[in-house]
């Protein structure tokens, strides 16, 4: 009777020692280590053990080894030849592999963290033995490496979170982080308002009442100006320095209001290289300009937010023509 507990014992052994071997390596190492930086407890007490991948593999192999191995001999003595040899294969692929594996390879974060006091205890046990093995394999494999994603990879997986039923990410955070890892390949020229739609004005226009209803018509905050020729831009006039409630500022010293430095961008720059130039010099608004150094558009930080966002953002204020 006793020599039958002892083999049902081995087949749970031999289950448990298969089980978490699939169920430990079916967990990246990175990935523990990042959701027990989140506070997750189950992987704050399993990254311990699957840090030192090949100790602990050699100390489940072992153990593995160890109970098949002595459960061919209990099974020899139960029966004999072909019927052990038999016996031992169907109990030990049914009970001892496929049933624990299909089983912890779903939950092995789970199983993990409520085996890993024994695990640490095995390791002990065994650490003579498979510390100079474990060693060995360091030495030849390496580290493990983390598994790096592209960013197409990482849209199309965003995206299938997005699509799961329980999914946190809702679709318009699916849609901004979609633009925000596609924005950098993206150039000054998809994004800017053509010249043809920009509002600009020449350095000889009296900042009057009616300039000052132009540009409330318009409500832009910044107009490129140029003198004599549209192409020639000399610099920026803020909204914000001509319309003033001050009525005994007088015109001559309105006229002078525009910064007297153009921010250029060229149209084959990147968003990203222009959205960092923007947030160094606390100007957004820049005149985007062609191959031959003439001006094509302007590139606003809203505009580089809009390729971000994937939306256009619109106000009250918003018209057809104007950068």
């Amino acid at each position: 009777m006793e020599i039958y507990i002892y083999s049902l014992l081995l087949i749970l052994c031999s289950a448990l020692f298969s089980g978490l071997t699939l169920g430990y390596f079916s967990l990246d190492v990175f990935d523990l280590k990042r959701q027990a930086a989140l506070g997750n407890k189950d992987a704050a007490r399993v990254y311990p053990l699957r840090v030192q991948g090949n100790l602990l593999l050699t100390t489940l192999l072992l153990g593995n080894v160890i109970v098949n191995t002595t459960l061919a001999v209990f099974l020899a003595q139960i029966a004999s030849g072909v019927v052990a040899a038999t016996l031992s294969i169907v109990l030990i692929f049914i009970f001892g592999e496929l049933v624990p594996q299909a089983t912890l390879a779903r939950h092995g974060l789970k199983f993990g963290s409520l085996s890993a006091p024994l695990m640490r205890v095995l390791i002990f046990i065994g650490y003579p033995v498979t510390w100079p093995v474990a060693r060995v394999l360091d030495k030849m494999l390496g580290n493990e490496t983390q598994t790096m994603y592209s960013k197409h990879e990482l849209m199309h997986l965003i995206s299938e979170h997005e699509d799961s039923e329980h999914s946190p990410i809702d679709r318009d955070e699916e849609r901004i982080m979609h633009g925000a890892l596609t924005f950098s390949h993206k150039e000054v020229w998809e994004a800017m308002t053509p010249w043809r739609k920009v509002v600009r004005f020449s350095a000889d226009t009296l900042l009057d009442d009616a300039f000052r209803e132009i540009m409330i018509e318009h409500n832009y905050s910044r107009y490129p100006i140029f003198k004599d020729d549209e192409e020639r831009i000399i610099g920026t006039l803020y909204a914000s320095d001509v319309v003033i409630e001050d009525e005994a500022v007088s015109i001559e010293k309105a006229e002078n209001a525009f910064e007297r430095k153009v921010y250029r961008a060229r149209a084959s720059e990147k968003l990203d290289t222009i959205l960092a130039r923007m947030l160094k010099t606390r100007h957004h608004q820049y005149v985007v300009f062609g191959e031959k150094d003439q001006p094509v558009g302007v590139i606003t930080l809203e505009d580089i937010i809009e390729e971000i966002i994937q939306q256009e953002i619109e106000d009250e204020g918003d018209v057809e023509a104007g950068a």
